[in-house]
């Protein structure tokens, strides 16, 4: 892993942004990760945030008395890190039924694509993807690594109620949605599963970083795994990955 030539910004009162190339890309985000890791290790974090995204990193301080300082000091940690290190990730093996009582969307995206629904599921599910970031929603994966094939514009005029577990493409991603909420992702299947638990600690299992591969499940599994799901009995399936 090579190093990068970083802007570091003032951003209000108490923060500080940092930010790599504007691009998505599996290289930025580990370097991100990396840095954001060594900098848990050095400085003090009881009281400081710190929130990766694509292609920056967001650090708020209780108070910033000096920036130029906390920034040479940042800058200071980033010039130590060993790029060579290996970072430990997760991949995550997640149910998804992609029948059409849960698509809703892969009847018009078979049109306008020009792509048989067969054929959308199957290259939604053959894929292994890395979750670059979680939000918009708490527990809400984006990631990285749909076929080129699949991609398509999110939607003009959004939906107001998406099922929980929903799985959409919205433009070169793919996501699950862990609540119902509103949103503009077409929806081509629905997953079992809950990835985010407020009672759990962390509430949100996978972490940036992280690689997830969808495992297509028939609707009789589903509705099985649905009930080990609720009675907590549902044990994921996650290996270990430093790629």
């Amino acid at each position: 892993m090579k190093s990068f030539e970083l802007k570091y910004k003032s951003f209000g009162e108490n923060s500080i942004l940092i930010e790599w190339p504007s691009i998505i890309d599996e290289t930025i985000l580990k370097n991100i990760l990396l840095f954001k890791s060594e900098i848990e290790k050095k400085i003090s974090t009881k009281n400081v945030y710190l929130k990766s995204s694509y292609n920056s990193l967001l650090i708020t301080y209780p108070i910033i008395n000096n920036t130029q300082y906390k920034v040479l000091e940042l800058k200071k940690i980033y010039q130590e890190i060993n790029f060579i290190k290996k970072q430990v990730f997760y991949k995550w093996e997640i149910p998804v039924c992609y029948d059409l009582s849960f698509g809703s969307d892969l009847e018009y995206l078979e049109k306008s694509l020009s792509i048989d629904k067969k054929e959308i599921i199957s290259l939604h599910s053959k894929k292994e993807y890395r979750v670059y970031n979680i939000g918009f929603l708490p527990g809400f994966l984006y990631l990285g690594g749909l076929d080129k094939k699949i991609h398509h514009p999110r939607k003009k005029n959004p939906k107001f109620n998406i099922p929980i577990g929903s799985v959409g493409i919205g433009g070169s991603q793919t996501g699950i949605y862990p609540n119902e909420s509103p949103g503009g992702w077409h929806i081509i299947g629905n997953s079992p599963i809950n990835l985010f638990d407020s009672e759990q600690s962390p509430p949100c299992f996978v972490r940036p970083g992280d690689k997830v591969s969808f495992i297509s499940i028939s609707l009789k599994e589903y509705e099985l795994l649905k009930i080990q799901v609720e009675s907590k009995l549902y044990v994921f399936n996650k290996t270990v990955t430093n790629d």
